[in-house]
């Protein structure tokens, strides 16, 4: 019998993804019907649990509040499953007719997802209903300071999906959690995508696991307060954002930045919010507290009250207070608070002007944020796009708190508790992840063009038909011959240039079908052309075809001579 508590995790690790394995073999067989019946049934489910799984997460972690956690909780057991109501992931997605392509989705199928300690429970409702959502099998690692909150999650799930009818063992979670099975799992060959959710080190060892992964990295969320907005309502949304969960989400806000006109406004609407302001001494002992000398959040601050933060760091404040603010002039190393802090605690910026508000911003997402969100709260349509083209940041929010905007409570992004941050910050994607990204496309796709006809011929060079034109009056002239009306000329010009066009290959008016055969056309009658030259008789000689004139046609002296000589049979009409 094994003893060694990561052997342990390793042999369960290796147990558990062969079962979700050979369970997703059979349900990679169901319909799109069935696979919405069973994530239904297990969102109803989480939703009759969302408050004790809340409350059985704040007692096993400490992190948070349950009035905020039961909230993410149904923010994925009724926002989310009412988002993919109607998604199409199994079988054929969609067909484009005009292109002649059928798209397929193609499940991965076992998905291994890594879970945080500070959202265990949302986490593992959501990465298990986009999981079997779009066809696959899950495995789940709970940190292994949230195991029993996150297995009793999974638990709820895999139950209510067994009784919608699916297949045992396709829900699985690991419950020897270690750092050796964790690795195991992200590196199993079965493994078919990775959901990492956690630190940088987590987020790491996912990508270089040798397997496909989608992991996400840190937020340090500024909040720009443009001169437009209306600061007391800004400041209220703020706040709400900051002290929502106290602050476990990644996209909480880390930082106000106003105008000096507006800092009167936007310092008392923070106190009518009941925001306590820290004096310099305070502020360097929440320096000494939040942070780590390696730049990593110290946890025992992570999700704690205000009141619990402020005893932490030696001093006391109102029990009514909502969030600790600090109000900082630099951005970087050298002011460990600009940092992501896990925390209701906010820094507060003031800047001369609109383009140094920008300027604050930007530096705060490089200083930690890269590529994860920010928010601006204006009245001005200009100055939110200039905002929004300006930060190093995919989810750019407008009006609305942090943590609620951007995964999907108040805005129209996709509902989601993994938020991509882009190339910028080492990410595979920049989208707030979804099913969509737990499958891949195949495409079916029918011939509409032969090869010859794929490439278009070099676009011809501009002609400049009055020197033309002045050119055959030059000729002409040097002959001895009256130069024919210039109308004459530019039609001979017209005709000898389409004669040189490629035309272009037909397209069928239907993609839906094979293009019908072309039906012979009778040929047209002799054309007439109104003038010849020599080099129109040497191109019907290579040609290999006539040259039909008429009594009004201008026959070069050189091209008649070129003609005799080789008995070039004319007509005339």
């Amino acid at each position: 019998m094994l003893q060694d508590k990561d052997l342990v995790s390793i042999q369960e690790v290796r147990q558990k993804v062969d079962a979700a394995y050979s369970a997703f073999q059979k349900f990679r067989s169901f319909t799109q019907e069935q696979v919405d019946s069973i994530v239904e049934a297990m969102a109803a489910a989480a939703r009759t649990q969302a408050e004790a799984l809340a409350m059985l997460a704040v007692e096993e972690t400490g992190y948070g509040n349950v009035k905020d956690k039961t909230a993410k909780n149904l923010l994925n057991a009724d926002i989310l499953p009412r988002r993919m109501q109607g998604m199409k992931t199994i079988g054929v997605l969609r067909e484009i007719p005009e292109q002649k392509i059928v798209e397929i989705g193609v499940p991965v199928g076992v998905v291994a997802a890594i879970l945080p300690t500070t959202n265990p429970t949302s986490t593992a409702i959501f990465k298990t209903l986009i999981a079997l959502k779009s066809g696959n099998a899950i495995v789940v690692s709970p940190h292994p300071n949230a195991f029993r909150s996150t297995c009793a999650t999974v638990d709820v799930l895999s139950r209510a999906a067994q009784a919608a009818g699916a297949p045992e063992g396709l829900i699985q979670c690991i419950h020897t959690p270690t750092t050796e099975g964790t690795t195991a799992l992200m590196r199993h060959e079965r493994t078919g995508v990775i959901l990492a959710t956690g630190g940088h080190g987590i987020v790491q060892a996912a990508y270089s696991s040798g397997n496909p992964a989608y992991g996400v990295g840190p937020g340090n969320v500024p909040v720009l307060i443009e001169q437009s907005a209306i600061a007391a309502d800004a400041v209220a949304k703020i706040v709400e954002g900051k002290s929502f969960d106290f602050g476990t989400v990644c996209s909480s806000e880390q930082a106000i930045v106003c105008e000096e006109s507006q800092r009167t406004q936007v310092v008392a609407a923070l106190k009518e919010n009941r925001a306590y302001f820290c004096n310099d001494v305070q502020k360097d002992a929440l320096r000494c507290i939040l942070l780590t000398p390696r730049w990593t959040v110290n946890p025992k601050c992570v999700g704690q009250s205000p009141q619990r933060i402020a005893e932490l760091a030696g001093f006391a404040v109102p029990p009514e207070t909502s969030i600790l603010v600090v109000e900082l002039a630099q951005v970087g190393k050298q002011e460990p608070l600009s940092a992501e802090k896990l925390s209701p605690v906010l820094a507060l910026y003031v800047v001369p002007d609109f383009a140094a508000g920008l300027a604050t911003c930007e530096s705060l997402l490089r200083f930690g944020g890269l590529g994860h969100t920010c928010v601006i709260y204006s009245q001005n349509d200009e100055r939110v796009r200039e905002f929004g083209l300006r930060m190093p940041a995919f989810r750019v929010l407008v009006n609305t708190p942090a943590p609620q905007g951007s995964t999907g409570i108040t805005t129209n992004v996709f509902p989601s508790m993994t938020l991509g941050c882009g190339a910028v910050a080492g990410n595979i994607t920049s989208d707030n992840v979804g099913p969509m990204h737990l499958l891949n496309v195949k495409r079916v796709a029918w011939e509409v063009r032969k090869a010859s006809d794929a490439f278009s011929a070099p676009s011809a060079q501009p002609v400049d038909k009055p020197s033309i034109a002045a050119a055959v009056d030059r000729y002409l002239s040097g002959k001895g011959l009256a130069a024919p009306p210039r109308a004459v000329v530019e039609e001979v010009v017209d005709r000898f240039l389409a004669s040189k066009k490629t035309p272009a290959p037909a397209t069928p008016s239907c993609a839906c079908e094979l293009p019908a055969a072309p039906q012979p056309e009778p040929p047209p009658p002799p054309a007439i052309v109104p003038f010849v030259c020599e080099a129109d008789v040497r191109d019907a000689i290579a040609a290999g075809r006539k040259i039909f004139i008429g009594p009004r046609t201008i026959v070069t002296p050189s091209a008649r001579d070129l003609g005799a000589d080789i008995l070039v049979q004319a007509q005339r009409q």
